[in-house]
């Protein structure tokens, strides 16, 4: 089984992220951002990750640094969960729908961070959450799972399902890309040789 399990201590968040890549979809979460805990739950659910991240973060202040470090956490234990990513399908990309929203996700186990995020949100907050956390989440993670990232959402009014359909799209392009291909078993996805 492909598990891992981070800790990531700081002055501003105390974090644990727990993970097994084949796993059934399970979340558990306490990190003292409802919002984000209801994506990262899409993320779970729709990757096929059982995911537990815990987080004690300075949320007195503001969610950024919460939102940020659980998307770096994040990225170091799929790293280590994934390996030396010898037989993984590598790619992975999904279109997804809510309602009038739609979002594509393509992502790429490529070794080198790289980020192109398009999601023009119609509204600066939902509920008490600032969209634009959402770019410092996904920042944090391609840094750290060393992934190149593309997100867009190419329609959508209600900033709620723009964002639903981004992390379900995330989701199942990480599903993709992490599956092993029994084809490329023991190779490495690369005519490098190295990723």
């Amino acid at each position: 089984m492909r598990k891992a399990s981070v800790n990531r201590d700081t002055l501003e968040t105390q974090i644990k992220v727990s993970l097994n890549l084949d796993g059934e979809g399970r979340g558990k979460f306490d990190t003292g951002v409802p919002f984000l805990e209801h994506m990262l739950d899409q993320i779970a659910r729709h990757g096929m990750i059982d995911l537990d991240i815990t987080c004690k973060g300075d949320v007195h202040i503001d969610d950024h640094h919460t939102v940020e470090d659980i998307g770096i956490t994040l990225g170091k234990a799929i790293t280590e969960a994934v390996g030396d990513k010898k037989g993984m399908t590598r790619y992975g990309h999904s279109y997804v729908p809510l309602d009038e929203a739609l979002s594509r996700v393509v992502i790429d186990f490529s070794g080198r961070p790289g980020l192109v995020m398009d999601v023009p949100f119609t509204q600066k907050r939902i509920g008490n959450f600032d969209t634009e956390l959402f770019y410092e989440f996904f920042q944090g993670f391609v840094n750290h799972a060393l992934v190149t990232l593309h997100i867009d959402c190419l329609k959508g009014h209600n900033a709620h399902h723009q964002v639903e359909t981004v992390f379900k799209a995330f989701g199942r392009a990480l599903r993709m890309a992490l599956t092993p291909d029994p084809r490329m078993a023991g190779t490495m996805p690369s005519t490098k040789g190295v990723l």
